[in-house]
C-alpha cells in the first residue's frame, strides 16, 4: 500500500477473511483478549456522563462535542480506556475509546482489554474494514439488525506484541490526524462555495445583473435598494394554484404511480428511487387536489428538511403527500426565477413558522401565499435565471470534485487502518515526528 512495506515473514492464519498474517503475531479469539462489560446502571440515579451512539462520529471514533443528550432508563457503565462499539447495523462503524467514566447506550457493547492488548490498538482494529464487514454479515433482526457478542467473541483477533501495538496506534494517530485535517480543509472549502453560491443568487434575484439601472428603496431595511422597474408581488398573484399533497395515507402497492413525500424532495431535483406507489385509481383522486407537472415548484412543509425547494423538470406522473406544498406558477413569471428566489433567506424566514402544537418548524399555505417577491419583467427573469444556472452549475461541479476527493481521503484512511492493524504493512519502524512545542513569546 503506497510506499509502505510488508513484514518479512508471514504465516497462514487459517481464517479466510484474515488471510496471511505476520509470523510473530498472535491469533486468539476475541473473548480471550477482550472482556465484555455488562454493568448496567439506572441513568436517572447517576450523575455520570451519557454517551449515545449519536455522539460518535462514524469511521473516526471521535466524540461529537456539541451533542449533550440526557439519558433515561438503563445505561452501560464504562471506564477510561474501555472501547464502545455500536452493535446496531447502521452504527457498526461507530467506535469510541473512552477517556472518562460514564454511561453508554445499551446499543453499544462495552469492551475492556486484557493485559496483552493496548486499548487504542483495539479501537483501530474494530474500525478496520475487514472487521466491520465480517460483523455486518452476522447481524440479525428484520427492523434493527444487531451484532451479537457471541459472534464477535468467537472471531479470531490477531495482534503483535504490546510494544508493537503501541507503535502501530501511534502511527495511525499521526496519519489519521493528517488525513482528517485535509478533509476538514476541503469541507471548509465546500462551506465557502456554498456561501458564494448563496451570495450570487441573492444578489441576482434582488439587485439584478445590470448595476447601472436606477434603484429604489425596497422598504426592507436589511435588503436596501432594488431596481426601480421591479415590482413587489405576493406569491398568490404569481400562481394559478398553491396547495399541498394528500393528507390521508393511501394503500401502497409494489408497482404503480409514484407517491412522493418530504424525503424525496432534494435541492432543486426530486428523486423516485425510494418512492411509494399507489394505484392509478387512487392517483386520479389525488390529482383533483394536487397534480404536479413540469415547471411546478415544490416546498417541503414538515420534518427535518422543512423549507427545502424542489423543481419539477420532468413530465413523469406522480402524486404528493401532505408534507409537500405545490406551487403552479402563472405565465407572468419564469419558473426558474421563482425557484432561485424562493431559496433566499428572507423568503425562508417569512414562510417557516413554529407550530404551537408541536414546537416544530412548519410551513403553512397562508404564509406561502402572502410571501412577497421582487419581480423584474419576464425577459429579465429569464436572463437572470440562465445566468444563475450557469454560475451555480460551475459551483456545483467544483463541490462535486471536492466531495469526491474527500471520499477518496476517507477510503485511504480506512484502508490505512485496515492494512496496519492486520499486518498487511509494517509501520512499527516508521519514525513519527514529535509534536512541536509552542515557542515562548519574545518580549
Amino acid at each position: 500500500m503506497g510506499n509502505y512495506q510488508g513484514y518479512q515473514k508471514y504465516k497462514d492464519s487459517g481464517v479466510v477473511w484474515l488471510g496471511d498474517i505476520p509470523e510473530h503475531w498472535e491469533q486468539k479469539r476475541f473473548k480471550f483478549s477482550v472482556n465484555l462489560i455488562n454493568n448496567k446502571i439506572e441513568a436517572e440515579n447517576s450523575n455520570l456522563s451519557y454517551m449515545g451512539l449519536e455522539h460518535i462520529e462514524s469511521w473516526t471514533g471521535k466524540k461529537i462535542e456539541d451533542k449533550n443528550a440526557s439519558s433515561e432508563g438503563i445505561g452501560s457503565h464504562f471506564l477510561p480506556n474501555d472501547v464502545l462499539f455500536g452493535k446496531l447495523r447502521p452504527y457498526l462503524a461507530k467506535v469510541y475509546l473512552s477517556d472518562i467514566e460514564g454511561l453508554a447506550s445499551t446499543e453499544a457493547l462495552v469492551l475492556r482489554c486484557k493485559n496483552n492488548i493496548f486499548p487504542k490498538f483495539l479501537k483501530y482494529y474494530i474500525l478496520s474494514r475487514d472487521f466491520i464487514n465480517i460483523v455486518d454479515s452476522s447481524t440479525f433482526g428484520a427492523k434493527m439488525p444487531r451484532a451479537s457478542w457471541d459472534f464477535i467473541g468467537n472471531l479470531f483477533f490477531i495482534f503483535p506484541p504490546l510494544n508493537e501495538q503501541q507503535k502501530i496506534a501511534q502511527f495511525l494517530d499521526y496519519k489519521t490526524k493528517q488525513i482528517d485535517e485535509l478533509i476538514k480543509k476541503k469541507e471548509t472549502l465546500i462551506e465557502k462555495l456554498d456561501e458564494k453560491r448563496t451570495a450570487i443568487i441573492s444578489h441576482a434575484v434582488t439587485k439584478g445583473l445590470d448595476s447601472s439601472v436606477t434603484m429604489k428603496d425596497s422598504g426592507i431595511e436589511w435588503l436596501g435598494d432594488i431596481p426601480k422597474h421591479w415590482k413587489v408581488i405576493r406569491l398568490k398573484h404569481l400562481a394559478n394554484k398553491i396547495t399541498d399533497g394528500e393528507h390521508i395515507s393511501p394503500k401502497n402497492i409494489d408497482i404503480g404511480i409514484p407517491l412522493l413525500s418530504a424525503k424525496d424532495i432534494r435541492e432543486r431535483y426530486i428523486r423516485f428511487d425510494d418512492a411509494s406507489y399507489v394505484t392509478e385509481e387512487d392517483a386520479q383522486v389525488f390529482w383533483k387536489r394536487c397534480k404536479p407537472e413540469k415547471g411546478d415548484i415544490l416546498i417541503v412543509s414538515r420534518g427535518a428538511t422543512v423549507g427545502r425547494i424542489g423543481f419539477v423538470e420532468i413530465n413523469t406522473k406522480f402524486c404528493l403527500m401532505g408534507s409537500v406544498i405545490l406551487i403552479k406558477l402563472n405565465d407572468i413569471v419564469y419558473p426558474d426565477f421563482i425557484y432561485f428566489a424562493t431559496n433566499q433567506n428572507y423568503v425562508q424566514k417569512s414562510i417557516i413558522q413554529v407550530s404551537d402544537a408541536s414546537a416544530q418548524q412548519a410551513i403553512y399555505l397562508i404564509d406561502v401565499k402572502e410571501t412577497k417577491f421582487f419581480i423584474p419583467p419576464y425577459n429579465e427573469q429569464k436572463q437572470i435565471s440562465k445566468h444563475l444556472d450557469q454560475k451555480t452549475t460551475q459551483i456545483d461541479q467544483q463541490k462535486a470534485k471536492i466531495k469526491e476527493a474527500i471520499e477518496l481521503l476517507k477510503e485511504y484512511r480506512t484502508s490505512l487502518i485496515t492494512n496496519a492493524v492486520t499486518g498487511k504493512i509494517d509501520v512499527s519502524q516508521i519514525a513519527i515526528p514529535s509534536p512541536q512545542k509552542p515557542q515562548p513569546q519574545k518580549g
